[in-house]
Parts: structure tokens; sequence; C-alpha cells
């Protein structure tokens, strides 16, 4: 059971892979991962903000406690000169722990001022990569597309391609239902020309008929003839008929018929 699974979840696994590698553009892709790079250098610009808004809060933190701290020195030196000691003594004092803060908030200003300049440089450096991966990108969507194009111009003049291969395939049966046709057409004049089929029409004739029609055409007009001449002769048209009737019928004789004298 086992093993039918396994077999099972690799039919699916290929199906699903051979689905996928159809599906997959790889401009969107390339475009996909170029909006990705960009998301990841638009987060490092913004930490380099970050740092360097704290890095400027710190700056104006020790310009303060360095104003203070200069008051108190002199806060000192006026008590000191008035006599009072203990004055000058506590000015000093508060002088001194505020030049420890002023230490601290110096050893921080200097760490992010390294830190600013670290993302700095690396947003720099990611900035280069991006741009030249679009350049890269750009270079190969036009060459995939270029290429795509040259093989789908290659199917179409060799008809390998699914379109062309249903036209021609169209083509080819419009040419065998023609072929076809005409050769029913042909079959069907040749047995009518033979007889051997009967047109309802009356219009189609065998060779025999159409022999007989032109004999009793010529007939026709014979007699037409005839009639025409008598009229003009001044006879009836009735003895020219018949006289041209009797003449063609002796122009049919023999001549060489032999004849008996009476004794």
């Amino acid at each position: 059971m086992s093993g039918v699974m396994k077999r099972m979840g690799m039919i699916f696994r290929a199906k699903a892979n051979k689905a996928l590698d159809r599906a997959e553009d790889p401009r969107e892709t390339l475009d996909y991962s170029y909006q990705k790079q960009l998301e990841l250098l638009q987060k490092v610009r913004r930490g380099v903000a970050d740092v360097a808004t704290s890095r400027k809060r710190l700056e104006l933190q020790l310009n303060q406690l360095q104003q203070q701290s200069t008051k108190l020195e002199d806060q000192g030196r006026k008590a000191l000169a008035l006599g009072r000691e203990d004055l000058a003594r506590e000015a000093l004092s508060r002088r001194a722990a505020l030049q420890q803060q002023v230490t601290d908030l110096e050893t921080q200003h200097t760490t992010l001022q390294g830190e600013e300049e670290k993302l700095t440089l690396a947003a720099q450096r990611l900035q280069a990569k991006v741009d030249a991966f679009r350049t890269k990108k750009e270079t190969i969507k036009a060459t995939y597309t270029a290429a795509q194009a040259q093989t789908r111009i290659g199917e179409a003049f060799s008809g390998i391609s699914e379109e062309m291969g249903d036209v021609g395939l169209a083509i080819q049966r419009a040419e065998d239902k023609t072929a076809q046709l005409q050769a029913r057409a042909g079959a069907i004049d040749e047995l009518l020309a033979s007889g051997a089929l009967d047109d309802p029409s009356g219009m189609a004739k065998d060779d025999i008929q159409a022999e007989l029609d032109r004999l009793s055409g010529g007939t026709d007009v014979e007699l037409e003839l005839q009639r025409m001449k008598a009229e003009l002769a001044g006879g009836s048209p009735q003895q020219a008929i018949e006289g041209g009737t009797g003449q063609s019928q002796s122009q049919q004789q023999p001549q060489d018929t032999p004849r008996f004298d009476k004794q």
C-alpha cells in the first residue's frame, strides 16, 4: 500500500511540475524578482533613514547637554567669584554629571554614525545590483520574446503549429471533398451519356439519339428549302415538297441499275 501511495505521489508531483513548467513565463518571473529586489532596497533605505533620524536626535540632545554644561560652568565661576564656594561646588558637581551623559551620548552617536555609514554603503551596493539586474532582465525578456516570435514563425512556415495544423487539415479536407465531387459529377455525366441512367428532365441524350436528331433536323431543313423554292417558282408548296422528296429518293437509287427492254 505504501508503494502505491509513493507512486501516486510521484505521478502527481510530475504532472504538477509539468503543468507549472507549461504555465510559467520567464518574463513574469524576472519581473517578480525585480519587484522583490526593489522592495528590499526600499527597506534598506528606510533603515538608513531611521538610523539617520536617531543620530540627529542624539546630536540635538548633545547640544542641549553641552549648553547646560556651559551654563553650569559659568554659574560656578560666578558663585566662586562671589565667595559662594558651596554653590560653585554644586554647579561643578552637576556639570560633571552632565558630562557623563554627554560622554554616553557621544558613544551612542559614534555607533549610530557607523551603522548609518554601513547601511548607506549597503544601499548603494544594492542599488547597483538592482540596476544591473534590471538591465539584464530587460535583455533576457527581449531575447525571449524574439525567440518566441521566431519559433512561432518557423512553426507557421513548417506547418507544425497547432493553428496552422488545423488550417492544413481544413485545406486537405476541402481538396479531398472537391476531388470527390468532381469524380462523382464526371461519373454521372458518363452514365447519362451512355444511357445507363435516365435523365428525368429529358435534356441528356446518348450518342444514337443525338445522331437521329441531327438527321431529322437536316431533313426538316431540306423540306423547308424546297418549299421556299416552289414559292419563288410559282408552284404549290406541296408539289415542291413531293418533287423534292422524289428527287432526293431518285438520287439515293444507284445509277447503275440494269434496265430490261421490252421485246
